[in-house]
């Protein structure tokens, strides 16, 4: 039987990660998938070893530590009982490297899909990459010289966010933001929509809900009848922040489940933790306030050891400071609403984050990661697509 095992460790991955499931399927229908992920994998037919046990620095791995343990053993067992053709690592270095190393020493073929951000610390891992995969799909256009120049085989396949947000534009050719928006004082027909994404792994949510509920607050008094609207991941265990989710609420915030393209799609500006939704909202053309906050602890060890100029995924493919960015104890409510205010008065502000929007779309329009990565996976294995002699991606 086709067998292939995908491992992704939080939202985005397990993203990544469903829209990959699906290309599989519609090539080799009868391919069995198992793996790490969430709903949504689990909903494109892969066969759940465990839930998504993401976590992100020193205080909030060893919070989550023994969940990870749990996932890694499954996952080592699996390699034996259920010996897939090809094991596909989706980001989650820590955890995937350890599967990487055991998958190779089984005989199993490894793609590294989404590469571990190499280029912002710990450029040791390049190398170390080259050792334990057979071959590497990067998201990010400048990713794949740097493999290339250390001789490690790899693809710039552009990135899955692409293929959400094309395949929502189709069915909604005519979407966009319903407010008209006035200058400071001017009568609106209706007020600003204002997309707020916190992010999904638990620090964030935990650093960042408490901020968005005081935002929230001065924006419902500043910008009149605005509109907020909250998209969480589906993988969020809401029950953990009942707090402040119930303040959110009771300031007329809509939350949702999933469903951040739509949201973003038809939204004014946006307030976004640092992350991929960065990029998402880049590409749906939103102006935006990017916004990050972990523990003291993470924080300081972080500033030692990254070796990047800017924290968002958009300034880092631009190469330059395109959107805001507000860090740890500047990531308050009075910083955002100064910078909501430049996005929704500033004719300038907004053409110029417009303009940079666009240059950043144009590296990702016409590509097709997910379709790509599968012919990767069946060259890889050795199978031939169902109903053509050429794989996926290929021109």
């Amino acid at each position: 039987m086709k067998t292939v095992m995908i491992v992704a460790g939080e939202s985005s991955g397990e993203l990544y990660g469903s829209l990959l499931a699906k290309a599989l399927k519609a090539l080799w229908p009868d391919v069995r998938l198992v793996g790490i992920g969430g709903e949504r994998m689990k909903e494109a037919g892969v066969e759940l070893l465990s839930g998504i046990s993401s976590s992100l620095g020193l205080t909030e791995v060893l919070q989550s530590f023994s969940r990870v343990r749990e996932s890694f053993r499954k996952t080592v067992a699996a390699l034996t009982e259920v010996a897939p053709a090809v094991v596909v690592l989706i980001d989650y270095p820590d955890f995937n490297f350890k599967v990487a190393r055991l998958a190779k020493r089984r005989g199993i073929k490894v793609l590294y899909y989404v590469s571990p951000q190499v280029w912002a610390w710990r450029r040791g891992r390049v190398r170390t990459m080259g050792e334990i995969t057979d071959k590497i799909a990067v998201i990010l256009p400048f990713e794949e010289e740097i493999y290339r120049k250390a001789g490690i085989p790899c693809e710039f396949v552009g990135h899955p966010i692409m293929e959400e947000i094309e395949a929502y534009e189709a069915e909604n050719p005519e979407r966009g933001p319903a407010s008209e928006v006035q200058g400071p004082g001017e009568t609106r027909k209706s007020g600003p929509t204002i997309a707020l994404l916190p992010g999904s792994r638990p620090n964030e949510l935990k650093s960042l809900l408490p901020v968005f509920v005081d935002f929230v607050g001065r924006a419902k008094e500043e910008f009149g009848p605005c509109r907020c609207v909250m998209p969480l991941a589906p993988n969020v265990e809401t029950e953990k922040f009942t707090g402040a989710l119930g303040a959110l609420g009771k300031l007329g915030v809509e939350c949702t489940r999933g469903g951040a393209t739509a949201v973003l799609a038809s939204s004014d500006m946006a307030v976004v933790a640092s992350g991929t939704a960065t990029l998402q909202a880049a590409l749906l053309g939103v102006p935006m306030v990017v916004v990050y906050k972990v523990s003291p602890l993470t924080y300081s060890i972080g500033k030692r050891v990254l070796n990047v100029k800017h924290i968002s995924l958009v300034n880092i493919v631009a190469g330059e400071e395109v959107v805001p960015e507000l860090i740890q104890r500047r990531a308050d409510a009075e910083s955002i609403m100064k910078q909501c205010r430049k996005i929704l008065y500033d004719e300038s502000c907004r053409a110029s984050m417009s303009s940079s929007f666009r240059k950043i779309r144009r590296l990702f329009s016409g590509k097709h990661p997910s379709r790509s990565v599968a012919g990767i996976i069946g060259g890889m294995a050795g199978w031939a697509p169902r109903g053509t002699g050429d794989l996926p991606g290929e021109s």
